[in-house]
């Protein structure tokens, strides 16, 4: 895997977080003019959270954190310090913040490892594996949730201003369908068969219409076999600790919006349920957003997913929500990002120079 270090740079651009900020100010400029029920009385309701709430939301965000910085060093096999692991979970979050959902920091992450001092061949097989981990949760997690939700997860569609509801029973589904059959593809290609994998990858780009992406699909195909490598010896205790990680990591994420919400309104059990339900449609709504880091998208949804169980309060709940748990990564990614280029290029650079 060769990595194109100015592209990477590119993307790890401090000044790249003015885009996302810019597309979630125009859009929540937007819902304040065209909403009648959005004004200067409205916005002052944010005063009116629980103090005991938000310290709540706060606790699921640092849990949330903790949990990636945990994972992170395990799967590595604690190649990674604390300190560099949480340098590695906040430039990742950073990398995501500043680039559009379905493109996502996978290279970025990658890179990042590596020049953390892991090679590029277990940088990538961690950050597979990752990625797998968080896709199965979605797809083990998501029947569960439904169950639970007891059919209540879909917003009813006649209080919806667009009339989006069948729509997104429609995307859920087939979002769902396209995420299980990758991740069970994708894993079954890691853990238990690479080559067939490859072979299958490359019958597949032999096809004349897509035959000039072979050599792609042979680098790709080689790549997994690598990444397979790392993980052959590994044994249960090193997947039961990830898996749980993984379990808490969203979790978490998740309880933070339930805990937000309470700020301004109480919610029975059922409605903790489905709160938390919902949030496993937004998530695939945000996956498929083509603005950075899904700013704008995720603020205008919002209320079509939570407005029920927010009372005059859904539009500042909104900001909150995006306040506490999106752009604190772009201010700490471009703080730490130039920290980050001297521990890692110039030190390394004197070192050199020493010997």
């Amino acid at each position: 895997m060769k990595l194109d270090n100015k592209k990477i740079f590119e993307t790890l651009n401090p000044n790249k977080i003015w885009v996302p900020v810019a597309i979630g100010l125009v859009i929540v400029f937007l819902m304040f003019y065209l909403d009648p029920t959005v004004n200067a009385r409205t916005l002052r309701g944010v005063f009116d959270a629980s103090a005991g709430s938000i310290l709540l939301a706060l606790l699921f965000i640092l849990m949330r954190d903790a949990g990636y910085v945990y994972r992170i060093r395990e799967i590595t096999d604690k190649h990674l310090t604390w300190i560099r692991a949480i340098y590695v979970i906040i430039l990742w979050e950073f990398a995501s913040a500043v680039t559009p959902s379905i493109v996502g920091g996978t290279a970025v992450a990658v890179f990042i490892l590596n020049k953390e001092g892991i090679k590029l061949g277990k940088a990538l097989a961690f950050v597979m594996v990752t990625a797998i981990l968080d896709n199965l949760f979605f797809v083990i997690g998501a029947p569960i949730i439904l169950f639970f939700a007891q059919g209540h997860i879909f917003p009813d569609a006649r209080s919806m201003e667009l009339r989006l509801g069948n729509s997104l029973q429609y995307l859920f589904w087939v979002s769902y369908a396209l995420y299980a059959i990758y991740s069970l593809i994708m894993a079954a290609a890691l853990f238990y068969r690479p080559r067939v994998f490859k072979w299958l990858l490359l019958k597949l780009f032999s096809i004349r219409w897509i035959r000039k992406w072979k050599s792609n699909a042979n680098e790709y195909g080689n790549q997994i076999i690598t990444a397979s490598r790392e993980f052959k010896d590994k044994n249960i205790n090193y997947w039961v600790s990830i898996g749980l990680a993984t379990v808490f990591i969203w979790s978490s994420r998740y309880f933070m919006l339930n805990a937000l919400i309470t700020a301004y309104e109480s919610l029975s059990f059922n409605q903790h349920i489905i709160v938390f339900a919902r949030q496993i449609i937004m998530w695939i709504v945000m996956m498929i957003s083509p603005t950075p880091g899904s700013s704008g998208t995720a603020e205008f949804f919002f209320a079509q997913f939570f407005s029920e169980f927010l009372t005059g309060y859904t539009f500042v709940t909104s900001i909150v929500w995006r306040l506490l748990s999106y752009y604190p990564y772009l201010i700490l990614g471009a703080i730490f990002l130039p920290r980050w280029i001297k521990q890692v290029f110039f030190k390394k650079k004197k070192k050199v120079k020493k010997k």
